[in-house]
This record gives C-alpha cells, structure tokens and sequence, in this order.
C-alpha cells in the first residue's frame, strides 16, 4: 500500500475526473522526484520533457501516472488555480525530518518564478480554499516558507504544548490529536 498516495486522496480528495492537465507541465519541472523508477532535482525540467509535452507519455514512470497536482484534486479551486494559469503550484508535501509538527506532513503552496499570483489575488483565493481544513498549509515564494494555517496563535500552542485559552482549546486539542506523530519526531 502506498501511504502517501492515501494520504493525498484522504486530505485533497480523489482525482476529479473533470479536470486534466491539459498543456500545464509545471510539476516536470518544478518538483523533486526521487523514487526508485526515476530521479529528478526541482527546478529542472524532466529530460523527457518537450514543448509537446511528455516525450513518453504512454510509457512514463509510475509517480508521473498517479501523482497530481491539489487542482485536479480539490473541486472548491478554480478553474484558473492551475498550475501554469495561476503561477502557483499547490500539492501535498511530505517532510521526512520535520522541524515541527506542521511540516510532516502538509499543504504546500508554490509561488512560481515571475507569478503575478500575489498581486492579481489569486494566490489569496487559492489560500482562502486551502486554509479551512484541519492540515496544515505552507507558502513559498522560492525563498523563504511561511505556514499560513493554522494561524499563529493556534500553531504556538500546538508546539509549545501550553495551556490553550478558553476559545482555542477544541481547536489546539485538534490539532495536536491529529500531528502528535510528528511532534515526537521533530
């Protein structure tokens, strides 16, 4: 069974049938890949890419036939959330040595290199989607990350283990249910 491939479908939902990747091939280039099929470092493009798209398309390596991006998951996106529209990746991201229990595992938005994403307000409305779920959500701009949900207040509990007041303890008991695991690991 692979873990992370139930965990995306538990936390963004099955693949939605409506939406395909069309001419979008940002996650051959943007992302790491490192599995025993194929290795790729982020920020260069797979060798087998084209400006036709995949040159093996029919033939290319399991995590290219089953991974996908949180547009072709998450229906509340728009249309335009995708990837090479919006100048914004979103996918769940796994952290093997997690610094706290929000990076274990979690959502993690892409800034691409040149978006407009932040001024147009499409990365807002993008996080506004995100941000209502009990897993956290990360943003990066390429050089520095920011977690964005939960929000601050919540996330210093959680970590510190203090006391929650009144009006955040089901929310910080919440949280720290669900990532206690990672917590023992950071």
């Amino acid at each position: 069974m692979d873990i992370e491939k139930d965990l995306e479908t538990t936390l963004l939902g099955p693949v939605l049938s409506n939406r395909d990747c069309g001419d979008c091939t940002i996650c051959c280039t943007v992302l790491t890949v490192d599995t025993p099929d194929f290795q790729k470092p982020a920020g260069t493009s797979c060798p087998q890419l084209t400006a036709q798209g995949c040159s093996i398309h029919a033939v290319r390596p399991h995590i290219c036939r089953t991974w996908f991006c949180a547009w072709r998951r998450i229906a509340d996106m728009p249309d335009e959330a995708r990837p090479d529209l919006s100048g914004i990746l979103v996918s769940l991201d796994f952290v093997r040595q997690p610094r706290n229990c929000f990076e274990g595992v979690s959502i993690l938005v892409r800034l691409l290199p040149g978006s407009d994403a932040i001024e147009n307000g499409m990365a807002r409305s993008i996080l506004d989607r995100l941000c209502d779920r009990l897993v956290p959500v990360w943003f990066t701009d390429g050089a520095k990350k920011m977690l964005m949900h939960p929000e601050n207040d919540v996330a210093t509990l959680v970590i510190s283990g203090a006391a929650a007041p009144a009006h955040l303890k089901d929310e910080v008991a919440a949280w720290r249910e669900r990532y206690a695991v990672f917590a023992t690991r950071a």
